[in-house]
């Protein structure tokens, strides 16, 4: 069953406003403002307003353990169903058609972590969100079968900040950046402290070039360990 939403008024967790600078002048809310007020007669926003921040209501910053970054959310909606995006990259609710680029993150996890079984298959990635892993999209609000529609609306730079902000004041996280796009992203973060998992995006255009079979789960876990931190059960 679904968790039920936050409202937007809601505080975050543990210290997300309080640490992120523009989180704390309230750029974020200015955002939200900005996606949901104004949309043109016959458009549609995702995912619905109520889970735009689902990734830092999920997972606090002081729990975070892993960071995994996505584009955009997912831009379609199932009749009967409602849309695949939910607020937390990749992800989608139970009972949603799985998108391939989640099912080529369930099979390196299964392949690496499990010898092929499929123990890891629900697609709603709240246990991983629950466990430390913030699930971030670059954008967290794009238009209806408009892929990065937002993505010049200033999401990417309240994101940028939520990514340095983790990377200045935690030690030992392990950054995953699957593709072009997440691994711009590397200039923002002090691999000195921290672990970076760059691999080819998980999409059926490229999945076969380096994001199967990287062991990246199992590497994010050996890292975890050795830096006397739980494993992710993935």
């Amino acid at each position: 069953m679904d968790k039920q939403p936050h409202t937007e008024d809601e505080k975050f967790p543990e210290l997300w406003e309080e640490n992120v600078p523009l989180m704390k002048k309230g750029f974020h809310k200015e955002l939200l403002s900005k996606a949901y007020d104004n949309v043109v007669a016959g458009s549609r926003v995702f995912p619905l307003r109520e889970y735009v921040f689902a990734a830092m209501r999920q997972t606090s910053l002081g729990a975070v353990r892993v960071v995994i970054i996505g584009q955009d959310p997912y831009f379609n909606e199932h009749p009967g169903k409602g849309p695949e995006a939910h607020g937390l990259c990749f992800s989608v609710r139970n009972g949603i058609p799985v998108p391939p680029s989640l099912r080529n993150i369930l099979q390196e996890v299964n392949n690496s972590l499990y010898g092929g079984e499929q123990i890891s298959s629900d697609t709603d990635l709240t246990r991983w969100a629950e466990q430390g892993v913030l699930l971030l999209n670059a954008s967290l609000t794009v238009l209806k079968k408009k892929p990065n529609s937002h993505a010049k609306l200033g999401w990417h730079i309240l994101t940028d900040n939520i990514i340095e902000t983790i990377s200045g004041k935690k030690r030992n996280v392990v950054f995953m950046l699957w593709g072009g796009f997440a691994q711009k992203k590397t200039a923002l973060i002090d691999n000195s402290k921290h672990l970076i998992l760059a691999t080819s995006h998980p999409s059926p255009l490229s999945a076969h070039r380096g994001f199967l079979g990287s062991g990246l789960f199992v590497k994010c876990n050996e890292y975890l360990q050795e830096n006397g931190l739980d494993p992710i059960v993935w």
